[in-house]
Order: structure tokens, then C-alpha cells, then sequence
């Protein structure tokens, strides 16, 4: 059998994962391994702590932490941390928050903190029956999780709420019992999932403890018991507004016809969706980011966030824009599903470090921060996008990019960045202004 295939990978050391996938996978062994030490945190203890964060770890994916100002929101001035690798969005972002400090910042506004989890289950039974005793089942499952619940309802979160779903026309016997849940600052998969397994294993038990139900309706299949990242009550608003009379710093436009071109380009993302994918990728690159420095999970925003974009059944903008009565102001809603305790938020260092710089948020003013954010980046896309063009800002940080990859100095990157003002960047035009500078010092 081939040496590229391999039993028992995780139960290697991480020199003998690392010397294996080497030896088996790179050009240069020696080189590879280089790279990967190079990467390895000096300090033991902190990267047995992110060793510990994943499987099969051999070294460190570094990415640039960043930090936004000047952003003001709820009249609070915070310094935003953004890890995020994409060129100009950290400037964008400071770029927009500094331009919305002149008319009072960003307003945010909590809609909802509920979270949904689902145990998916198969029954034959007659659910009018099941329906008829839901107070009753409800009642039963709070006093069975009670050891679960009893931490969180003391901080002021738990249970919310239940409902049973027949989802029988779609899928033959399968029924769902859909529980609304508050974490407080938390997160709260851990505890949702927790709580719902210790629900189906009490439902299966629960049917066949019931008068009247027949030996079929005593067979009952949990199907799987987890939370979901789908969270439209876990929404907040952040908005800016500005009358057009004292709307300055627009360039070359006059305020209402900036105003109109920002309205139209948000209005033309609400119709089409090929605009709108790229248009909310923009708000994702704040989000995302936010997200990222607070040991939060990405991932789980996204997929909420393009699902509650196509709650309506055709994908839109997740922002809004009007210019009504002498008044410009722009706004999204965000599901956002965040949590400031548990997690990674305290054992990540630099997540740690990203709270304490945001003051210690709690979960929902950590959610009014990152609604903040994707918004002035969205704000600041779309108006590069009608004004100047999109490639402005990108070509100037396209250009440091390349300036670095071919190791120019700092007396070259100045040049070329002073060259390059008005020209077209490109990898070729680049090197060959470095070479001509590099032949002109020779002489």
C-alpha cells in the first residue's frame, strides 16, 4: 500500500504527523518543515492551547489582527479589532466610521435574542393526540432538564419556549419538536444540544407512558437533536441617518444626488440577486471579521445571515437605503448568534485581548458592534462603488501586496507608490519599475 495512506494518523506525535506528511506530500521535506517550525508559537504552553482547539495540528495558520477607530455607536467610541486577510477592508471600515462620527455615529437596536433547537423524530402516531398533551409534555421536559437549565435560568436565560411541527407532507412520519431557548451571553450550543439529546431520549419514554396510545404510537425515532444556526429572532438593527443639508465630505456630488446613487445601489441589491451575493459578501467582510477577533463562529453568521437574506424566497440585500423628507439614512438587520462567555472567547489570547479592547462586551452589545461594522463596510463598498470605483482603494493595497512579494525597500515602495497614483497596477508594471529603479541606482 501506498506510504500516502495512513492508519492511526492522530495517534502520531505531532514530529511524526509532521515528518510524515513531509516526507510524503511536499517537494522539499526539509524546507516544509522549516516553514511549519517557523509558525510554532515559541511559548509551549499557549500552543498546546491551540493545539487543543483543533485535531491533527502541526503549526499555526497566522492572519493579520487589525484594528478599526473612531467607530461611534450608541454614543460609545470603540477601537474595533478585524482579523481579516482581504486587502483595504480594515481602511474601508475605519474610512466609513470616521465619516459617520461627523453626524453622531451609528444607532443599533437589539430585535431579539432567541435561538432554535430541533429533535427531528419519526412517529406513526396520531399527532393530534401528541398535540392535545404538549402543556403536559412541556412541563415534563423542563422538570427533566431542570439540572441542565438551572445555571442558565439563574443568569436569566433557559427555556423559552416549544412547538410541534408535522412535517408529514414533505417527508413520510417525520415530525419535529422546534424549542425557542435565550443563552444570555453565551453562545449556547453546547447547552441547546445538551438539552435537546436529554429531550428525545425523555420523548421516546414519554409516548409510551401515556394512556390511550396505542403499541404503533409507542414506537417513536428520534431522527438527530441539535441546535440551528438559523436565527431570525436573534436579530439586531444598526442604522445611520443624516439630513441631506448637512451631509458634507461627498466629493465631487452634490449630497442629494450622492444620497440617490447609494439608495439606487442598495435598491438594485434588493432586486437582483447576483448584485445582492456581492453586495452582502461586502457586509460579511465586517462581520466576519468582528467575528473572527472575538473567538466567535464565522461560519454559523454566514450561513444565518444568507438564510435570513432569502427569507422571503428570492435573495436580497440584508441593507436598506431612503432618501425621504430631506433625510438620507441607511440600515440592516442582522441574525446574529454571538456569544462573549465559553468558547474560544476566553482561551484564544488575542480573542481575550479583543474583548477586553471592546470593554468586556456582553453578548448583545457585542451583537450591536458587529451589526456596526458590516454596515459601515457595506456603506463604504457601495460607495467607492458609486463614486470613485471599487479598484481605487483595492489597487493601492493590490500594490503594497506586490511591492512585498517582490521584497522592494522602503525607498522603492515609496517611489512606486508614487508612480503608481495614476497608473494601472499590475505584477508586471511593478516589477518593471522596480527593475528600472534598481538600474538607475547603479549608475
Amino acid at each position: 500500500m501506498s506510504t500516502r495512506f495512513v492508519n492511526g494518523f492522530s495517534k502520531f506525535d505531532k514530529s511524526e504527523k509532521t515528518d510524515w506528511l513531509t516526507q510524503n506530500f511536499t517537494d522539499d521535506p526539509h524546507e516544509a518543515q522549516q516553514l511549519l517550525q517557523r509558525f510554532a508559537c515559541p511559548d509551549a504552553e499557549q500552543q498546546r492551547i491551540l493545539d487543543g482547539f483543533s485535531e491533527n495540528t502541526l503549526t499555526n495558520f497566522p492572519m493579520p489582527f487589525g484594528i478599526a477607530p473612531n467607530f461611534i455607536i450608541n454614543g460609545n467610541t470603540y477601537a474595533v479589532p478585524m482579523v481579516i486577510e482581504e486587502s483595504s477592508v480594515v481602511a474601508a471600515a475605519s474610512a466609513a466610521a470616521k465619516f459617520w462620527s461627523r453626524y453622531g455615529g451609528f444607532k443599533t437596536t437589539i430585535l431579539g435574542t432567541e435561538k432554535v433547537g430541533q429533535v427531528h423524530f419519526r412517529w406513526r402516531g396520531n399527532i393530534a393526540k401528541l398535540r392535545a398533551l404538549l402543556p403536559h409534555l412541556e412541563r415534563h421536559l423542563r422538570a427533566e432538564t431542570a439540572d441542565l437549565t438551572e445555571r442558565m435560568e439563574a443568569r436569566g436565560g433557559g427555556i423559552l419556549g416549544m412547538e410541534l411541527l408535522d412535517f408529514t407532507a414533505e417527508e413520510p412520519d417525520y415530525y419535529q419538536l422546534r424549542v425557542r431557548f435565550d443563552t444570555r451571553d453565551s453562545m449556547g450550543a453546547n447547552f441547546i444540544n445538551s438539552v435537546l439529546e436529554r429531550f428525545g431520549a425523555v420523548l421516546r419514554d414519554y409516548v409510551c407512558d401515556q394512556p390511550g396510545f396505542t403499541e404503533d404510537e409507542c414506537e417513536l425515532q428520534v431522527l438527530m437533536c441539535i441546535l440551528s444556526n438559523y436565527t431570525p429572532e436573534c436579530t439586531v438593527r444598526a442604522e445611520v441617518r443624516v439630513r441631506l443639508e448637512d451631509l458634507k465630505n461627498v466629493g465631487e456630488l452634490e449630497a442629494r444626488e450622492f444620497a440617490d446613487r447609494i439608495a439606487t445601489a442598495v435598491r438594485i441589491a434588493r432586486i437582483d440577486p447576483y448584485r445582492a451575493v456581492t453586495h452582502n459578501k461586502g457586509i460579511y467582510n465586517g462581520v466576519d471579521a468582528v467575528v473572527l477577533a472575538t473567538g466567535n463562529d464565522f461560519r454559523a453568521i454566514e450561513a444565518a445571515g444568507h438564510a435570513y437574506a432569502a427569507r422571503d424566497g428570492r435573495y436580497r440585500s440584508l441593507s436598506y437605503c431612503t432618501v425621504e423628507d430631506g433625510e438620507f439614512r441607511m440600515w440592516l438587520d442582522l441574525p446574529l448568534a454571538l456569544g462573549t462567555v465559553g468558547g474560544l472567547t476566553k482561551l484564544h489570547p488575542l480573542a481575550k485581548l479583543s474583548l477586553d479592547v471592546l470593554g468586556n462586551p456582553g453578548a448583545e452589545e457585542l451583537m450591536q458592534i458587529v451589526a456596526a461594522v458590516g454596515l459601515a463596510q457595506n456603506f463604504a463598498a457601495v460607495r467607492s462603488l458609486v463614486t470613485t470605483g471599487i479598484q481605487r482603494g483595492h489597487m493601492k493595497m493590490h500594490l503594497q501586496n506586490i511591492l512585498n512579494h517582490l521584497g522592494a525597500t522602503a525607498e522603492q515602495t515609496t517611489a512606486a507608490t508614487e508612480y503608481f497614483a495614476e497608473r494601472t497596477v499590475s505584477h508586471g508594471a511593478v516589477r518593471a519599475f522596480l527593475a528600472e529603479e534598481v538600474a538607475a541606482a547603479r549608475k
